[in-house]
Parts: structure tokens; C-alpha cells; sequence
């Protein structure tokens, strides 16, 4: 039996797709829907179609088969869909007395935050969320630390004990606290701890109590105690769920910890005390398996696209590395999360299709059909049609293949329904109206792809394309029709692109700690040798958080590596730039001037060199450092290059397929027996079990040396 030592999962919100490696880096995928009410079934399901793949009935085997697995890795929206439905904990929050309205208040950003640009220009359709925390359970306490770090008022302990007393009273599940200025000195919050500790200890009841100085040591109070608040509100009640799966996979003969992805893009396990670092998790597996490919074929320029069921995700890789954003927007909050930079919209195939009452238009989006219940083709009680349904009539998809049969899907349904629902009361053709909704994607995602480059004065001319997703290939052409990328291809594996990311990540833990450095331009050796010392200090406790972290996790210290940063900025700048230190301790002011120069370097090349300012002095208010440690990984490999006519075994006969306004005798090929050097002219269908890439009359497709398959012009 082979030997399988690496699964890695990604639930999206309409597909779980799964990711299977075995000893000597080969590996299959699996897809099965997902379930949200219970994410473990749609989980195993999906581990059961991958381990078919190989051979192995996981149900009866799974014994035999799950001992030898090393790591279990997941990824998805779970932690995601519990703060955009307001699903969270009953929570506590405690605060420095005066900002008991913090929460309530917000910032301004997030009175706008997820809108158009239309929307933003008119403050009539601003709207503040309510707080995730009820104001009746945000108590203030006295306590002061200063904008230095220095305590200017001790915590008063008896007003400390009595709102402690009067949270527990409500109920709640875990308290947070976030003081001001604790970032810069935690004593109060962690004295606030032990208070409440000593509370609970006496009424025989516990619960966490999370403090923002360990959870998010930042500066950005309105985003620190968003973070801390959301750590207990989402994440708490989300490791539950994942400790359950853990159990479920122990009993079915796993032997280690279930490992989830972090938004840094690293694993960690699920008991890690910042999990609000795995909230932003879903389509991050992506951009790991994109940089994977970018180092390993040597593409250093790749625009990332992610296409699904509900959202299409927009990457980029700049010279094989990924951009890292420090404070992210989700369900119009602000946190201090570390995260992969990915931009995300409404924009998948299980999206709803509707006829604006008033223009008579079509309207794609933004509401999906997700898992449950599903394009109308699934035939489980949904009458909406959705892209999938158009898709399917048009002949695009194959009904007796979708996830290799076990979904069958149906076609009347959908025609039925889009007949109905649209056709009709426009007085239109059926597939007309179809092909007029996947335009409607089609181009929406295309802006998107053209808006992100442009936006940061990028060409397409100097990018590749790579598109995956279940969805990605189907569009492929369309995304890319009209830019003038210098490549575009996928993988056969696309539909479980994110969990090949998945499988392939490295141990990664990131932590951050805000600071107050400045240096003028021509400091002598003693500042020089100051600020270094700030930043020892800083570097050696992050490293002493991240090496009981990794022991936790058991990582052997022998495999650890450390990298320090420091985020600088020249003086009095808004944006700072990530600069990985030379060394890993300042030493000498020559040390010093080498950070400076390695600052200089990424500013230059990120900004231009004429942007430089070393006159204006240089600033840090932030500090970090990376943790990493290697893990098993997926091997691509590169196969002989045969001649371009397909194998006779990979072609599967011929069907009509709706295209631009005509019918068209499409060829139908079997993309996994595809051979390296093969050319497939369109008007084509490339199928596999989980998806299925269309070539136009005015394209064709070409399987290169790694199994990618290029797509040109004729």
C-alpha cells in the first residue's frame, strides 16, 4: 500500500478540496462539498476522494493509512464566515476607563470599509456595524501607562476584582483586555490577569482571559483591541471545532496535531495562542504553491488568480516573493494581523443570476449559492439560477463528470430555471442570457486583474498568468483576453491549487513588537549603538516567544531559523518598508549602517532611487522576527517531452458547446493523460474530475515539460 505522509485540505465556501503526498513527493487531489454545519463531513469526504485516487478506500483503511501520515494540515473560512455571520462567543472585554466606547465608535475607516468606490463618496450610505461586543460587557477599570511605557497610574485592583466579578455573572465564555499603551508595557494587563485569575479561582469557574499585549503588541489601538476582541469572540469558539476534528482524525488512527495555516503562510498547530493569525487563512494556500512554482521553474513575475465557487482572489508574486500586509480589513473591522496581501470579490461561479426590476439588466453576484444549497444543477431546493447552471447549459461542463460522477448534475433543471427566472421576462434566448451572464464574470474579473496591476503602476507585459481555482480554467481565456501577459497557464491540479500551497508550507511564525527609534542622518556610533541595542532587546524576546512556540509544536531546535526585522521608514513618513536584518544582533555601528543599507536597497527598488531621503533621518516604531522551520513537500518534476498530438487514450469523444453566440463540435480531452509536448486546438474541452478548462476557436492550449498547460493565441 503506498505510503501517504502529508495531507493538506482547503474549504472554501462551496468546495473542500484535498491534497494527498506520499513518501517520494507525488501526490493526488480529492473535492467534495463542503458542509458547513458540521465542516468535518465534508472534510473526510474529500480525503476519501483523493485516497481513491491511489486505491485506498480510506473508510475501511483508514488505520492502516493514517499512522503513516506525518501532518494534517487545514485551511478554510470557517473563522472567516464566524465574524462576517456575527456568530461569535458571548465575550467580556476590559479596558482602560474612558475608552469604554471604543469599540462602539470604530474608526472612520470602517464606516466605509468593503465598499464601492461609488458608495464611499456619499456618507449617507455609511453605516457602523454594532460592536462585537455588547456595551453592557466592556467595563473600564482605572490604570495609565504613558506614550513612553512608563506606568502612570497602577491598576486599581479593587475596581479590577468587582468587573471581573460582574462579567462572570453575565455568563461570558472568555474575557479580553486591552489597555492603552500596553504594547509598550504589559505589567497592568498582565496584573489584570492574575486578578481575574484569583476571582474565578474563588467562584470554582474559569475562563481564558486573553490580553492584547500578548495577542497583538502593536501600535494602532482601535486595530489591537479588533484583534484582541475578535481572538475571543472567533477564534476561541473555532478551536473547539478544530480540537473535534482533531479527535474525529485521531480516532481514525492520525497520530500527531492537526496543523493550520496561518495568514503569515506558515502552519502551526491548532493550540496556538495567536489562532486569530489563521482568520485570513482561505485563499493564502494559493499564493504558497504560486511562490513554489515561481522559485522552482523560475517564473520570478506571476499575477495569482483564484476562481471558485464564491470569490475570485487576486495575488501577486514580485521576484518569487509575496507582499505582506500588517493591518487587514475583514468584515469591515481592522486588525493587526500580519497577512499575505491578496485582494478579494464577489466574483464565483455559484453566484446568484438576477434581473434588475428597474434597468431590466442582469445582475451576477454578489450573493453566492455556496455548498448548500447549490447551483440549481445540484437539485437541492435551489430555484435561483446561478454562473454554474450557465455554464452547464452551454455545453461548458460535463453533467456525468463533475467530481468524477459522484454529483451528477442537471442540465433541464438549469435550463428550466433559466428560462424562467430570466430568458423569459427579458425575451430572450436561453443560452444568449447564459452566455451573457459568464460575460458578466468574465469581465468583472478581468477589471479586477487589470485594476490591481495598474494600480501599483505594473504592466502585464511584465507577468506571467497563472490561473487556478475549480473555476479558474473554465475562464481562462476570458480573464486574460486583452492584456498582453507574458505567459498564461494552470495545472492540472488547480482545483486543489491552495491545498498544494497547503502541503508545501514551511513551519512559519511571524511576531511583531512596536517600538520608538529615531537616528538623524550623520548619527555618530553612540546613537548608532542605541538603537541597535532597542532592537536586541526587542529580537531577543520575540525569539524567546517563538522558541517556546516551536517547542510546543515540537519542532527540533536544530531545524529553527531566525530572521529579524525592522520596519523602517525615513523620519516622519506614512509607510514603512519590512528590511531583514544582515545579522542577527547589532554589534557595532557598522552593523547598524548595514541595516541602513539593506533599507535603502528595498526602498529604492520598491519606490525608485530618486525617492531616497537619508537626510530626513530614519525611523523605526516597529520590530519582528520570522520563525521558520522546514517541513515534507509535494515534488514537481519534469517529464519527457513527447510530440504535439495527443494520445489517442486522452481523447473522449465530441460535444456542442455554446460559444460567442454559436454552436460549436467541440473536441472533449482527458487533461490528466495529457502528455508533455501535446497541442490541443480549440474549439476544445479539457476535463478532469474537479475541473475543466475551455479553449476557444481562437486559442489553443500547450502541455509543457512540468505538466503546466499554456494557453495562446492561434
Amino acid at each position: 500500500m503506498r505510503k501517504v505522509t502529508c495531507v493538506a485540505s482547503d474549504a472554501g465556501g462551496t468546495m473542500t478540496d484535498m491534497f494527498f503526498v506520499d513518501e517520494e513527493g507525488n501526490f493526488v487531489i480529492g473535492k467534495a462539498s463542503t458542509t458547513p454545519r458540521d465542516e468535518f463531513i465534508g472534510f473526510w469526504e474529500s480525503m476519501k476522494d483523493a485516497a481513491e485516487q491511489w486505491g485506498i478506500d480510506l473508510e475501511k483503511e483508514s488505520q492502516k493509512v493514517l499512522p503513516s501520515v506525518e501532518v494534517i494540515s487545514y485551511a478554510g473560512t470557517t473563522m472567516m464566515n464566524v465574524l462576517l455571520t456575527r456568530l461569535g462567543d458571548k465575550i467580556g472585554l476590559i479596558v482602560t476607563k474612558g475608552q469604554e466606547d471604543h469599540l462602539m465608535h470604530g474608526r472612520g475607516r470602517q464606516s466605509y470599509a468593503g465598499y464601492s468606490y461609488d458608495d464611499r463618496l456619499h456618507t449617507a450610505s455609511h453605516i457602523h456595524e454594532p460592536p462585537l461586543v455588547p456595551r453592557r460587557l466592556v467595563k473600564g477599570v482605572t490604570e495609565r501607562v504613558n506614550m513612553f511605557g512608563e506606568i502612570v497610574i497602577p491598576l486599581y485592583e479593587d475596581e479590577a476584582r468587582q468587573v471581573v466579578e460582574e462579567l462572570l455573572e453575565e455568563n461570558v465564555n472568555s474575557i479580553a483586555v486591552s489597555f492603552l499603551y500596553s504594547y509598550l508595557n504589559p505589567e497592568n494587563e498582565r496584573r489584570m490577569r492574575e486578578i481575574a485569575q484569583e476571582v474565578m479561582k474563588g467562584r470554582d469557574r474559569e475562563v481564558p482571559i486573553l490580553l492584547s499585549s500578548e495577542i497583538s503588541p502593536i501600535m494602532r489601538e482601535g486595530s489591537r483591541i479588533n484583534a484582541v476582541t475578535l481572538q475571543a469572540y472567533g477564534a476561541e469558539p473555532v478551536r473547539k471545532q478544530l480540537l473535534s476534528m482533531e479527535k474525529r482524525l485521531r480516532e481514525r488512527g492520525y497520530k500527531y496535531p492537526l496543523q493550520i495555516l496561518l495568514s503569515t503562510g506558515g502552519i502551526a498547530r491548532i493550540t496556538y495562542p495567536r489562532l486569530i493569525e489563521a482568520f485570513f487563512s482561505g485563499p493564502i494556500g494559493g499564493m504558497m504553491g504560486a511562490r513554489a512554482i515561481s522559485q522552482t521553474v523560475g517564473i520570478p513575475n506571476l499575477v495569482c488568480t483564484d476562481l471558485g465557487g464564491t470569490s475570485f482572489d487576486v495575488g501577486l508574486i514580485i521576484g518569487g516573493e509575496y507582499f505582506y500586509l500588517r493591518e487587514v480589513e475583514m468584515g469591515r473591522m481592522l486588525f493587526n494581523i500580519p497577512t499575505v496581501w491578496m485582494d478579494s470579490i464577489g466574483g464565483g461561479t455559484g453566484e446568484y443570476i438576477r434581473i434588475d426590476p428597474v434597468t431590466k439588466r442582469l445582475i451576477v453576484g454578489p450573493e453566492s449559492a455556496g455548498a448548500e444549497p447549490g447551483p440549481v444543477c445540484y437539485n437541492m431546493g435551489n430555484t435561483i439560477p446561478t454562473v454554474m447552471d450557465c455554464m452547464l447549459i452551454m455545453g461548458w461542463l460535463n453533467p456525468n463528470y463533475y467530481l468524477g460522477g459522484k454529483l451528477p448534475l442537471h442540465t433541464k433543471l438549469a435550463y428550466d430555471a433559466i428560462k424562467e427566472k430570466l430568458a423569459d421576462p427579458l425575451g430572450l434566448d436561453p443560452y444568449e442570457v447564459a452566455e451573457g451572464a459568464v460575460n458578466i464574470l468574465s469581465n468583472r474579473t478581468r477589471e479586477e486583474v487589470r485594476t490591481r496591476l495598474f494600480a501599483r503602476g505594473l504592466s502585464p507585459a511584465d507577468f506571467h498568468l497563472l490561473i487556478y481555482g475549480g473555476a479558474g480554467p473554465l475562464l481562462m481565456a476570458e480573464i486574460s483576453r486583452g492584456l498582453p501577459f507574458k505567459g498564461i497557464f494552470t495545472v492540472w491540479w488547480a482545483a486543489a491549487f491552495s491545498a498544494f500551497g497547503v502541503a508545501g508550507m514551511d513551519h512559519i511564525h511571524r511576531y511583531n513588537r512596536s517600538t520608538s527609534i529615531y537616528v538623524p542622518h550623520g548619527a555618530g556610533p553612540e546613537e548608532k549603538m542605541r538603537a541597535g541595542e532597542i532592537l536586541n532587546e526587542i529580537w531577543e524576546d520575540l525569539e524567546k516567544i517563538a522558541n517556546k512556540d516551536l517547542d510546543e509544536e515540537g519542532i527540533p531546535k536544530d531545524q529553527r531559523k531566525f530572521q529579524q526585522v525592522a520596519y523602517l521608514r525615513y523620519f516622519l513618513q506614512l509607510d514603512d518598508v519590512e528590511t531583514p536584518s544582515p545579522v542577527n544582533r547589532i554589534k557595532s555601528p557598522e552593523e547598524w549602517d548595514g541595516l541602513i543599507n539593506s533599507f535603502e536597497e528595498i526602498y529604492s527598488n520598491v519606490f525608485g532611487e530618486g525617492a531616497k531621503q537619508p537626510e530626513a533621518g530614519y525611523q523605526i516604531l516597529e520590530a519582528g522576527l520570522i520563525a521558520t522551520a522546514p517541513r515534507v513537500k509535494p515534488a514537481l518534476r519534469k517529464r519527457p517531452v513527447s510530440g504535439e498530438s495527443p494520445p489517442q487514450k486522452a481523447y473522449k469523444g465530441r460535444r456542442r458547446v455554446f460559444y460567442h453566440g454559436e454552436w460549436h463540435d467541440a473536441k472533449i480531452w482527458e487533461m490528466e493523460l495529457l502528455e508533455p509536448g501535446n497541442v490541443v486546438e480549440g474549439m476544445a474541452i479539457i476535463e478532469q474530475p474537479a475541473t475543466t478548462l475551455v479553449v476557444p476557436p481562437d486559442r489553443k492550449v500547450r502541455v509543457d515539460e512540468w505538466g503546466f498547460l499554456w494557453m495562446y493565441e492561434r
